[in-house]
């Protein structure tokens, strides 16, 4: 990609908010909440995520232009656009992920508001190929797979599907080299996965191993040469506490963990007010696993801050922002720090509805190099930004959009090292 002169290191954090459903993007500075730019008519995908790459630069798929956009934060500060490319990809986007060096990305489809998944591409894109980023689509199974690309002399695209569960690994560089109008795209490799339930995606650029969440646990693979090693798969019960499993899976590159939200509970969807929610965490070089409790409700993704791991729980008796201490030392455990209600939302999830049609939600967005974390209110076009480390409020921001259905954020800072979670969030 054209060399970018990098943010200051005391340029302050920036927040970006999208309304997917307005169809509005906004770069916020934090914590006042001063507008540095706005793009309009641009629907990110939300689950997808948005995705950070080095040099301070976020990647996010446009479901509607069917676009991968680039994103610079800190370039409106000299005068360049926020959005710095625009790259062709298949759509609706379900996963993103890019390789340690964001050279190489990877856009998979999914459902988008169809019954069922129907096109089963997969786009790869290379943003510094000779002549100028180059994206090719494939075609492979429909579903809602997942995706991560590990990296090494010859990068590897590796496709999370269930029912079957599976990887199909694909080498990005014959990705790359496919004929024009959607080919069958042929993995170099398949490898079983046990479950038919697979939900969650991480990827460790320091060893190379990438983990898949499954019913039956987060499933490990470890890269060896050009091969793929399959190891003992990670049990979600720990500390005395069983029962459940994570459908979402993030590396923190601070304490070199691995996080998820255990639910357990009723499986009617209805009785999501009645479900268990457990902070399930791993330390990735020291092998040990505990599960702490974090409520009943609704608890999905997180945030990563430099000293804590944010959660967001909703519930009819009253939202909260939980803030678990996540200490650096090894062999050190996280301790629930804070838990900070959060104003209730007038569309949020009742009982015996589901806690996800036609109802608001949060996003929530920290920085792996900062203290703050932002989280949206579904429908009131608010974000609510908290200094972690002082346990407190300190400002309200408004966008000129409800974010209906919560909206998605990523909050950034200079050097922040986000990248070294190659997967969207």
């Amino acid at each position: 990609m054209p060399h970018t002169s990098p943010p200051a290191p005391d340029a302050p954090p920036r927040l970006l908010v999208s309304d997917h459903v307005a169809g509005r993007v906004s770069l916020l500075d934090l914590p006042d909440g001063t507008e540095r730019a706005e793009v309009n008519h641009r629907h990110l995908a939300e689950h997808a995520g948005l995705l950070a790459l080095p040099g301070g630069l976020v990647a996010c798929v446009d479901d509607r232009a069917g676009e991968l956009l680039v994103l610079d934060p800190y370039g409106p500060d000299d005068g360049r656009p926020l959005v710095r490319r625009r790259i062709p990809v298949a759509v609706p986007a379900e996963h993103l992920a890019a390789d340690p060096d964001g050279r190489r990305i990877a856009v998979t489809t999914g459902h988008g508001r169809n019954e069922g998944a129907w096109t089963g591409l997969l786009t790869a894109v290379d943003l510094d190929a000779p002549d100028g980023a180059v994206a090719v689509r494939v075609r492979g199974r429909t579903g809602e797979p997942g995706v991560t690309v590990l990296g090494g002399a010859s990068p590897l695209v590796v496709v999370r599907h269930r029912e079957p569960g599976e990887l199909l690994v694909h080498r990005h560089r014959e990705l790359m080299r496919s004929a024009p109008s959607c080919p069958p795209a042929v993995p170099v490799r398949r490898i079983a996965l046990p479950d038919d339930d697979g939900h969650g995606d991480a990827h460790d650029p320091l060893t190379g191993r990438l983990f898949a969440a499954a019913g039956s646990g987060v499933h490990r693979i470890r890269r060896d040469g050009d091969g793929l090693t399959p190891e003992a798969p990670l049990p979600w019960y720990a500390d005395g506490r069983s029962g459940g499993r994570g459908y979402y899976l993030r590396l923190d590159p601070v304490r070199r963990m691995l996080w998820s939200c255990v639910r357990g509970g009723p499986g009617d969807p209805g009785q999501w007010p009645d479900w268990s929610n457990d902070a399930w965490w791993h330390h990735l070089d020291t092998g040990e696993t505990g599960r702490l409790d974090l409520g009943h409700g609704l608890v999905f993704r997180l945030a990563v801050t430099a000293r804590h791991i944010a959660f967001t729980r909703v519930h009819p008796d009253g939202d909260e922002l939980i803030l678990l201490t996540a200490p650096p030392a090894a062999g050190s455990r996280p301790e629930v720090g804070a838990r900070l209600p959060l104003p209730a939302m007038s569309g949020a999830p009742r009982r015996g509805g589901t806690p996800w049609d036609g109802v608001q939600r949060r996003a929530v967005a920290a920085s792996p190099g900062g203290g703050l974390v932002a989280v949206s209110r579904g429908g009131h076009g608010e974000v609510h930004v908290f200094d972690a480390d002082k346990a407190a409020l300190i400002s309200t921001l408004t966008v000129p959009t409800p974010l209906d259905d919560g909206g998605h954020l990523t909050l950034v800072t200079p050097g922040n090292g986000a990248h070294a979670d190659p997967v969207g969030r």
